[in-house]
């Protein structure tokens, strides 16, 4: 599991997640999140987990208690993300031995987290910050802890997120979004996994 390629998978069904998963897997990115606000979220991670788990890094996404950590660890998830900085979800996500990444912005946001047990963060909205902020943020951040760049990153600014100091990056919608098929998310992810390896090879 060597890229550091999270894919969001914002709106997917149970009936789509295994094919859509395979694809993902095949095309070489296995660490996958469906955020909690689509339909029928914690049956999609269980049949995801069950069939995939033991070779990829599947969870949750937009967590925001520590009962939804719960959630997401009785269905079979290891990976949770959040858009924000919960030290409570955090310490929850840790105690159950869980991998957790939240979303932060400021400095304060980052070292709460990593004070927390952040396994990496998440700069979110990254179009926000720009390359530039992460570049000063990062110059403060402890140099051994994953930064993913989340939020209007793809394939085409890659580099740019990268000379800033990102080493992660999580897509959405460059990704899958509702409606899709299995055949256009398989195209897209190798184009995205292409890219990743050409710019942080």
């Amino acid at each position: 599991m060597n890229r550091k390629l999270i894919a969001i998978l914002r709106g997917i069904t149970p009936e789509e997640a295994l094919g859509i998963t395979e694809v993902l897997i095949g095309a070489g990115i296995e660490r996958i999140e469906v955020p909690l606000n689509s339909p029928r979220p914690l049956e999609s991670i269980t049949m995801m987990a069950e069939r995939f788990g033991a070779d990829t890094l599947i969870g949750a996404g937009t967590v925001l208690t520590a009962g939804e950590v719960e959630d997401v660890a009785n269905a079979g998830g290891k990976l949770i993300v959040s858009p924000n900085c919960d030290t409570g979800v955090i310490e929850r996500t840790k105690a159950l031995g869980l991998a957790s990444y939240p979303g932060v912005f400021t400095a304060t946001e980052c070292f709460a987290a990593l004070r927390g047990g952040a396994d990496g963060l998440k700069i979110f909205p990254a179009f926000t910050m720009g390359p530039e902020g992460l570049a000063a943020l990062r110059a403060v951040l402890p140099a051994d802890r994953d930064v993913y760049a989340v939020g209007g990153v793809g394939a085409d600014n890659f580099s740019q997120w990268r000379e800033a100091g990102a080493n992660g990056f999580g897509i959405g919608t460059a990704i899958y979004k509702p409606g899709l098929s299995a055949g256009d998310v398989k195209e897209r992810a190798q184009r995205l996994v292409a890219a990743y390896d050409e710019v942080m090879a």
